[in-house]
């Protein structure tokens, strides 16, 4: 059985996270899981540029963790982690160190849409 939250839509994004950068609260099998989680995750938004690193997955009950990393051409590196937070209130964001700020409209549709093809995906290939 999943680990998720699943997400209300009126209608309708691992080489993973190693354990030592989780809290020392979350088990072997829990990152395990997260990483296979983030595997599939990181396929929902379409070819992974060569050189880049993306992961998609729901990181608590209700956080979810888009990241990407990559070097330019001139070999600088540069990441991009977006945190998503769904409240009752509804869905923040924060870019990198950011404030959090609500995401509305398209862009909250879009959200709606990727967690749930990541759940559909995760349902169907690791809690069939």
């Amino acid at each position: 059985m999943s680990r998720h939250l699943f997400l209300k839509s009126k209608k309708p994004a691992r080489t993973v996270v190693s354990t030592k950068k989780r809290s020392s609260a979350m088990s072997a099998r829990e990152a395990e899981l997260i990483n296979a989680e983030s595997s599939l995750g990181r396929t929902l938004f379409g070819p992974i540029p060569a050189g880049h690193r993306r992961e998609f997955f729901n990181h608590k009950r209700n956080v979810w963790i888009w990241h990407e990393s990559w070097h330019d051409q001139a070999g600088r590196p540069h990441t991009t982690t977006i945190r998503y937070e769904v409240r009752p209130s509804g869905v923040f964001k924060r870019i990198g160190r950011g404030k959090y700020q609500q995401i509305t409209g398209h862009e909250l549709d879009n959200f709606r849409h990727a967690t749930h093809a990541y759940l559909r995906l995760i349902k169907q290939k690791l809690y069939n």
